[in-house]
């Protein structure tokens, strides 16, 4: 079997409930992940909006979370995680919002998909200190040994 990512939150390619978003509570969705593969020493994980900030003329892609060095043993993260609920190995790069932490949905013009994309890595990754997307995924080359990814999709109003 491969590496899933899922949520109890929503299905894949559904809506992202409001309480996940800014115009709900704005707190993480529950996810869980089975079957990474053999060597797995560390996850990371990306949350990604492609669509930014018009679905219909995208110009960037906006990142909402990013977490790194999860340990290997790890398979779920709980809804509305908090950084002192993470296990201590557990870092943070740095959001679009120029901040850590998880920041929700939040589209300024129509429906947005959002990528949650989940790596296995075959390392632990030292001294980052707060990466970017660029530098997290300029990081885990040659180290990725599977991903997963769960899609959600989220339009103001919704």
């Amino acid at each position: 079997m491969a590496l899933s990512l899922s949520s109890p939150g929503f299905e894949h390619l559904g809506k992202i409930p409001r309480r996940y978003t800014c115009e709900g509570e704005d707190i993480s969705p529950p996810l869980s992940w089975t079957d990474p593969p053999p060597g797995t020493r560390s996850f990371a994980l990306l949350v990604e909006d492609p669509d930014a900030p018009d679905p219909e003329a995208p110009k960037m892609t906006w990142v909402h979370w990013i977490l790194y060095n999860i340990p290997a043993g790890v398979r779920a993260l709980e809804e509305a995680v908090a950084p002192e609920d993470l296990p201590e190995d557990v870092l943070h790069g740095l959001n679009d919002w120029k901040r850590t932490g998880y920041g929700g949905p939040c589209p300024p013009i129509g429906r947005h998909r959002y990528f949650h994309k989940l790596y296995a890595l075959d390392a632990t990754l030292p001294g980052l200190s707060r990466p970017t997307r660029a530098k997290l995924l300029k990081a885990i080359e040659g180290h990725v040994l599977g991903g997963a990814e769960l899609i959600g999709t989220y339009q103001k109003g919704d």
